[in-house]
Parts: C-alpha cells; sequence; structure tokens
C-alpha cells in the first residue's frame, strides 16, 4: 500500500471513553464478539498514515445507542456521541468527518437529531444499525426519518448489529452474523420500495454489502415474485447501494463486488479499530494488488469525493513529516504486510 494513496476511509469507527463506561455500566464488553478496542485520536492518526489515509470518516459501530430503553437517556447518548465527533473533526481539520449516531428504533427522535447533526453540526451523513433490538431498516413507521433524510440529500451509513437471535457457539458474530444483518437490512429497504421513495438518500451498506453482491440475483427474484415488480428494477435498487471494501478486499470477494457495483459506488473502508491492523494491511494489500490502476484511484478517493463533495473542495491533506525512524519502521511494516498477503492467497491448482 502507498503511503500517498490519499484514501478516503468511510468505515472507521470511534470508541471514546465515555461511552465504553455507558457500555460498561450495561455489562457490554465487546461488540460483534469482538472485545472493545482502545481507542485514541493519537492511535487512529497513526493508522491513517500507515494505510495511507488522508480522511477518516469515523463512526459509533454496534450496539449504538440501541442498549437503552429509555428513550430520553438513547437520545441524549446519541447528542453526546455525535457532539465529541464534530470536536474530534473540527480539532483535527481535514483528517476526520464524521456519520452522526441516531437514537433508532425511535424514528421521530433520530429525524430531529439528524437535523441537529446535518445542520448544526455539519455531519457527512448518519450512522443506522441494520436492526435495533430486533426492528429491521425498511419495516413500517420509519418514514419521518426517511423524509428527513432525503429532503436533506443525505448519506445513511448501515452497519450491521448483533442478530436478534441467539449466537451460535464458536461462531463470532462480526465473522459470519454481521454480513447476513446488512444483507436483511438491504433485502427490506428494496422490499419495502425505500431507495424508490426517498431516492436522494445515498445508502452505503458496510463490509461490501455483506452478501447482496453475491446473492443480488436470487433476492431479487424473490422479491419480483413477491411483489410483481419487475426482477431488473428490483436488480437496479440493489445496484443503487454504495459499498465499502472493509474487510472484503479479497481475491474472492472483490471482484464479485466491482462486478455488480455500479461504478463510483465502492468506497474505501478499513474498520479500524475493531478490525486491528494487520487486517487492515491486510485488506488495503487486496486491493492495491487486485485492481486496475484507474480503478484502485477510484475507490480509494475519487468515488467518495463525489459523495462528500466538501472533500473534493481541496486539496488532500497531506500527513505530518515522520521521523526517519517512524517512516522505516512503517516501510518495514507495509513490506512484511504484501508478503504475508501473497503467502495466504490459495492455491490456483
Amino acid at each position: 500500500m502507498s503511503p500517498s494513496a490519499h484514501r478516503i476511509d468511510v468505515h472507521q469507527h470511534v470508541v471514546p471513553a465515555f461511552y465504553r463506561d455507558e457500555l460498561a455500566t450495561a455489562g457490554i464488553a465487546d461488540a460483534g464478539g469482538r472485545a472493545l478496542p482502545d481507542w485514541r485520536p493519537e492511535s487512529a492518526l497513526r493508522l491513517m498514515d500507515l494505510l495511507g489515509i488522508t480522511t477518516s470518516i469515523v463512526s459509533v459501530s454496534t450496539p449504538g445507542t440501541g442498549f437503552l430503553t429509555d428513550p430520553a437517556k438513547a437520545a441524549d447518548l446519541a447528542r453526546r456521541l455525535n457532539d465529541h465527533s464534530a470536536a474530534l473533526a473540527s480539532d483535527h481539520a481535514g483528517r476526520f468527518g464524521f456519520f452522526a449516531t441516531l437514537p433508532m428504533p425511535d424514528a421521530d427522535a433520530s429525524a430531529a437529531e439528524a437535523v441537529r447533526a446535518l445542520h448544526d453540526l455539519r455531519a457527512d451523513g448518519v450512522t443506522l444499525l441494520a436492526n435495533n433490538r430486533g426492528t429491521y431498516l425498511g419495516e413500517d413507521d420509519q418514514d419521518a426519518l426517511w423524509q428527513t433524510l432525503n429532503d436533506r440529500g443525505a448519506v445513511v451509513f448501515v452497519h450491521p448489529a448483533q442478530l436478534p437471535v441467539p449466537p451460535v457457539d464458536g461462531i463470532p458474530a462480526f465473522a459470519a452474523d454481521f454480513l447476513l444483518d446488512t444483507t436483511r437490512a438491504a433485502y427490506l429497504l428494496v422490499r419495502n420500495g425505500i431507495p424508490r421513495r426517498y431516492p436522494d438518500i445515498r445508502f452505503i451498506l458496510s463490509h461490501a454489502g455483506g452478501f447482496v453482491p453475491y446473492s443480488s440475483h436470487r433476492m431479487a427474484l424473490t422479491i419480483a415474485n413477491d411483489t410483481a415488480r419487475s426482477p431488473l428494477d428490483v436488480l437496479d435498487d440493489f445496484r443503487s447501494f454504495y459499498f465499502d471494501t472493509a474487510l472484503s478486499s479479497s481475491p474472492a470477494a472483490l471482484p464479485t463486488l466491482l462486478a455488480f457495483a455500479r461504478p463510483g459506488h465502492v468506497l474505501f473502508g478499513s474498520d479500524w479499530p475493531f478490525a486491528p491492523t494487520p487486517a487492515g494491511q491486510y485488506f488495503a494489500n487486496g486491493l492495491d494488488d487486485n485492481v486496475a490502476p484507474d480503478t484502485l484511484k477510484a475507490v480509494n478517493r475519487t468515488n467518495a469525493e463525489a459523495l462528500f463533495p466538501r472533500l473534493a473542495a481541496t486539496s488532500p491533506t497531506p500527513p505530518p513529516a515522520l521521523p526517519a525512524p517512524v517512516r522505516l519502521r512503517q516501510a518495514a511494516q507495509r513490506t512484511a504486510a504484501r508478503l504475508v498477503f501473497k503467502l495466504l492467497q490459495p492455491s490456483t491448482d
């Protein structure tokens, strides 16, 4: 991976100390089966410099505010998280943006916080979990939120959550269930006509859309049979989504994603810090080594610039000059990561 790639990372997370404390009070020590990682701005910037990321649009991962059953407390936590992310973006101008946290499943309160975050805090969009305490995106009674977001041409970053079913021993949620959770939300959004009724919302699906690219035709035929719509129209709705590459730019997954997604609809994602630095390096190498230069440039930056025009209005902020020992250490890390990536690819026999 090139340190001068000027990537825009649309899938990076923040875990503020006060949020960890709230989760600990509720007895929550992990997200999707992965222990809550340590997070600090300085650590995020080091990762960004290593992967050639100039700007990260950060978000709060599962469980968001959904673990709080008191609507007022959930709305208050969402406000505090958004104020924190806005301050992070202000303190590190050019390096961070943010997707606002909304207190779902309360659609009305979420619409109100979306207005505040998008207007007052200058959020780049909003984060919505695929399901909130078992209520999926695309179900009934969410129109107030969709209309609010559509009126503002908002970007919606869809991130998976715990499936509303008992876990299976030996299968961490982040390894498999997260992909199904995103796919369920995408299916319902398309099945219930949300992308067509609210065409000015731009949805980004995490982790290459879960199973969406791979199973799109199967799902489209099912929805067409259920709704009497044209399968081609249903497929077009699935292709209206944007997709990030977090944990997904492997030689197996990436060609399917690029074959399915509309041109301009694939964006770089790292999933740091829930995906540790070696994982970020592994999948960044998968992107660097498996696509043509023009496609790589688009995925790294220009597709995101089209989605977030403010990032195209100014030249990428160059990272600060690093001491020689740090540069040498990062170069060694990149070389080692490229070697590991090549060694782990399956034989073509």
